[in-house]
């Protein structure tokens, strides 16, 4: 699989607590350049980008992160302004702890409503698999896939681990047709960013893209 395909299938992602600018700008120039699927950043930054780069790139950004916890108004607010600003993909983090407790009803109305906003674009639902059960991640993706949503999710990657082939192998067989699935969280080398696209993932979230790509990108 070469690079620049890894790559088409990559959220160039930077979502750290001390993201400045600078940060951004530096993320934004690589997925310009090496041709990535979107940039992944705070929301904060979506007006700055939108008015440096334009239709350059796509942008996606985090609703409910990294915890999932806030209420669905919150959720829903964070959304509608994400996507005013020039979002064109959200990718949000369910209530763990409903999930866990079984209250799948809730979590699938707010995947639902979420959708409902977003439309046509494209909304990805990270569901955090290493806090869950195998049962509890088979109940994820029927909820994922009850709601109507585009993509699931394995990871915020600040939990306490990121994606596993295993998890990828679960989600195919839970989830409904036409759901895609995204890796996230602790994806270093070129041999599970292609794993993971072998596997059947649709995207990846790897900050690490580019570092480990960027001697074959640039040939």
């Amino acid at each position: 699989m070469k690079a620049r395909e890894i790559m088409s299938h990559v959220d160039h992602t930077y979502l750290k607590q001390t993201a400045t600018w600078a940060d951004i700008q530096k993320i934004c120039d690589e997925a310009v350049k090496y041709q990535a699927a979107t940039v992944m950043i705070p929301s904060c930054f979506i007006p700055r980008i939108q008015a440096k780069y334009g239709k350059q790139l796509k942008i996606a950004t985090v609703v409910g992160f990294p915890n999932g916890n806030c209420n669905t108004a919150a959720k829903l607010a964070e959304t509608a302004q994400a996507l005013a600003d020039g979002a064109c993909e959200i990718d949000m983090v369910i209530n763990i702890g409903m999930l866990k407790a079984g209250e799948t009803d809730y979590v699938t109305e707010e995947i639902r409503a979420l959708k409902n906003l977003v439309g046509d674009r494209i909304l990805k639902v990270i569901v955090e698999t290493c806090f869950l059960t195998e049962e509890e991640k088979v109940a994820a993706c029927h909820c994922v896939t009850e709601a109507g949503a585009d993509i699931i999710k394995t990871s915020t990657g600040f939990g306490s681990a990121g994606a596993t082939l295993e998890d990828i192998a679960l989600f195919k067989a839970n989830i409904g047709s036409g759901i895609g699935m995204k890796a996230a969280g602790g994806i270093h080398t070129r041999e599970e960013m292609e794993a993971f696209l072998e596997a059947g993932c649709t995207r990846l979230g790897a900050s690490a893209a580019v570092k480990v790509l960027r001697e074959e990108l640039d040939k």
